[in-house]
């Protein structure tokens, strides 16, 4: 109440506040998966290209997937298509099979692989909560045709395009901190490299998230030659905006997919008469297997899942397939799997700690077992800095997740994912906070409501280990105000400057433990 306001004789009472605004600290742990998913409707409405969060792999499956018939049957949500292609020799290159003497190399149809389905499956097995999902499409046509042996799995259907936009809706979103493209693998090396660099600058604009990138044959590396993989993924990254992004290797075999999810009506593109000369060969025949592919293409009414328990049953050729089809199946990205540990590590110690030396739930085997020094070429890089973190498998302990740096490996700033994360939470913290002093009068009660706020939020955030230094004022200092932060000049032009400074944790990448032999004593 104002003076000027009182003009009738009594008492007043007039209330004070005696603290500054309080400090919420943002949110640090949503991804945002841009991709292409079953479908993108709900209750007639479409959301493609419209960025959606979502809670839980539910409200995923109710949005993004095909609803259940009207019998209760669920619809696959993902089939991919697969091959068996005789070779004369034993191939060098990719996966295979032996029936009756024969290598079979298992080769997919590029057009049906697609990845951000699991991708979010294996976000939410590993602690993830909240995303933002950004459909840029549905599955695409496939090509009724093998994929050539040794090449690299390109999806036509998955466009740089398309890919792009989804990126650019983010614009519109503060709340993701993490930008993940798992099918970004699928495109051609040049468009792979053209998306990268755009994650990456849109990162550095927004500052308010980071990028998590794969790595284009980390699906089936080579156990010599890989190292040319990660020679071309650093080409491929540029020279901007690199702490923002972080990169992890190789692809991890999971168990995301079921036996019951993969049948015959993903070989061959369903057409089970390729598979009778397989599993029915005149130099070794299989009457049961035979009958029942038969039966099969007569329309028999007992269903697909009858029909595959019973080949599974008659033949252990069939068998041995589905199972090495499962696997390439379950051959996932890395990126997914990572942003759900993050979210757990965050939820459960906090941004600065280091999403590293964690196991994966859901990972059941790596396509290369990385030695030490291996992965010291793929750690520290003196020419481009671009460390890549390796996911290793350890006797033991299992699979986990074995480094914790940004692609900027040569900054002595931003080396450490757990840096630039905690750095993006404090200055998007400080960011809405100062927001509610915008436009108040610029001066001193101004200035010091600012820096008492943020104070009062860099101590918590010490309290929790976050910041480090034996006591607060050794861990930030923040000013601001006339002679300090500010001239006469910026007042006048309405500018309010803030310094903050903080001593950010890093992680213990190395530790050294030193021994020496000493003489015994009597």
């Amino acid at each position: 109440m104002g003076l000027s306001t009182i003009k009738t004789p009594g008492v007043y009472i007039n209330e004070v506040n005696a603290f500054s605004n309080s400090v919420v600290q943002v949110a640090t742990a949503i991804p945002a998966f841009i991709g292409y998913t079953p479908q993108a409707s709900y209750n007639g409405q479409s959301y493609l290209n419209k960025p959606f969060k979502i809670t839980s792999f539910v409200d995923f499956q109710e949005i993004f997937c095909y609803p259940a018939s009207t019998s209760g049957v669920s619809p696959k949500q993902y089939s991919p298509q697969y091959y068996l292609v005789a070779q004369k020799t034993q191939p060098r290159q990719g996966d295979y099979i032996v029936i009756n003497n024969t290598y079979y190399s298992i080769l997919p149809d590029a057009n049906t692989i697609y990845y951000l389905y699991n991708s979010i499956q294996f976000f939410f097995n590993n602690g993830g909560a909240e995303a933002y999902i950004v459909s840029v499409g549905t599955y695409g046509p496939s090509s009724n045709t093998p994929l050539k042996t040794g090449a690299q799995i390109v999806n036509p259907n998955v466009t740089l395009t398309d890919l792009q936009h989804g990126l650019t809706l983010l614009k519109n979103e503060q709340e993701p901190t993490m930008y993940i493209c798992p099918e970004a693998t699928l495109l051609s090396p040049a468009d792979n490299a053209l998306l990268m660099q755009s994650m990456l600058a849109q990162c550095g604009q927004m500052q308010t998230a980071i990028s998590i990138f794969d790595i284009v044959g980390g699906n089936d590396p080579d156990p010599l030659l890989f190292m040319n993989d990660i020679v071309t993924f650093r080409q491929n990254t540029g020279s901007i905006a690199l702490n923002y992004g972080a990169a992890y290797y190789p692809f991890i075999g999971t168990n995301i997919m079921q036996p019951q999810d993969i049948d015959f009506t993903n070989l061959f593109g369903g057409d089970v008469k390729q598979l009778a000369p397989i599993l029915n060969p005149p130099s070794n025949p299989n009457a049961a297997a035979a009958a029942i592919l038969q039966n099969i293409l007569a329309g028999n009414k007992a269903g697909t899942l009858a029909n595959n328990n019973a080949l599974l049953t008659a033949s252990r050729d069939y068998a041995n397939i589905m199972q090495q089809v499962l696997n390439l199946v379950n051959m996932l990205p890395a990126s997914g799997a990572i942003a759900g540990v993050i979210t757990t590590v965050d939820s459960t110690r906090g941004v600065w700690e280091a999403p590293a030396n964690i196991s994966i739930a859901g990972a059941a085997s790596l396509p290369i077992k990385l030695s030490d020094d291996e992965q010291a070429g793929l750690n520290i890089d003196a020419a481009s800095g671009k460390s890549i973190n390796a996911i290793r498998f350890f006797n033991g302990m299992g699979i986990l997740i074995w480094g914790a740096r940004t692609l900027d490996g040569n900054s002595q700033d931003w080396r450490y994912l757990s840096v630039r994360r905690t750095m993006i939470m404090i200055e998007q913290t400080c960011k809405l906070t100062a927001q509610a002093y915008v436009f108040q009068p610029n001066d001193k009660n101004t200035w010091m409501a600012v820096q008492a706020s943020i104070s009062n939020f860099l101590t918590n955030l010490w309290k929790q280990g976050g910041l480090q230094g034996a006591s607060a004022a050794d861990a930030f200092s923040v000013a601001c105000g006339l002679g300090a932060t500010m001239t006469a000049d910026d007042i006048l032009n309405g500018f309010m400057n803030v310094t903050v400074k903080v001593a950010v944790a890093h992680p213990a990448e190395f530790i050294v433990i030193t021994f020496q032999q000493a003489m015994a004593t009597s």
